[in-house]
């Protein structure tokens, strides 16, 4: 599967993935958001080009329970995280150039410097308590 559209069921998948220090990029959207809907193409021709990295999708409302408190600001919301460690939590735009540097950047750094910089500023440790899927996923 491409991009796994996140349910109830298939929760452990990304848990599993997660636990094992791979790599999730998860599209935090809305059902009724005609970008959100625009960008699915975007983020699958994404998915294609990375098929060594779990790609989810995840609708805000269907997943209330999971997403809690976490205050998304605009859609689409990009969360890349490699095992326990959110590397990228922010709204993108709508071009899929943009996003495959973002991933790119992300995965080209070793688990020491994504630590490094998960801790660096009050945004990204703010990051790694409020948007860590795999905790998220783990509490839910």
């Amino acid at each position: 599967m491409l991009i796994l559209t996140l349910d109830r069921h298939n929760h452990s998948q990304l848990t599993d993935i997660l636990s094992d220090d791979g790599w999730v990029v998860a599209c935090l959207c809305a059902a009724w958001c005609g970008s959100c809907r625009e960008y699915l193409t975007n983020f699958t021709a994404l998915a294609q080009r990375h098929p060594q990295v779990q790609f989810a999708w995840i609708d805000i409302e269907d997943q209330a329970e999971l997403v809690g408190d976490l205050d998304i600001d605009n859609f689409p919301t990009l969360l890349i995280q490699r095992g326990d460690v959110v590397a990228f939590l922010a709204p993108v735009e709508m071009d899929l150039r943009l996003a495959e540097r973002i991933l790119q950047s992300q995965m080209s750094k070793s688990v020491e410097e994504l630590r490094a910089e998960a801790e660096s500023s009050e945004e990204r440790r703010l990051w790694q308590q409020e948007g860590n899927l795999l905790r998220r996923l783990t509490n839910s």
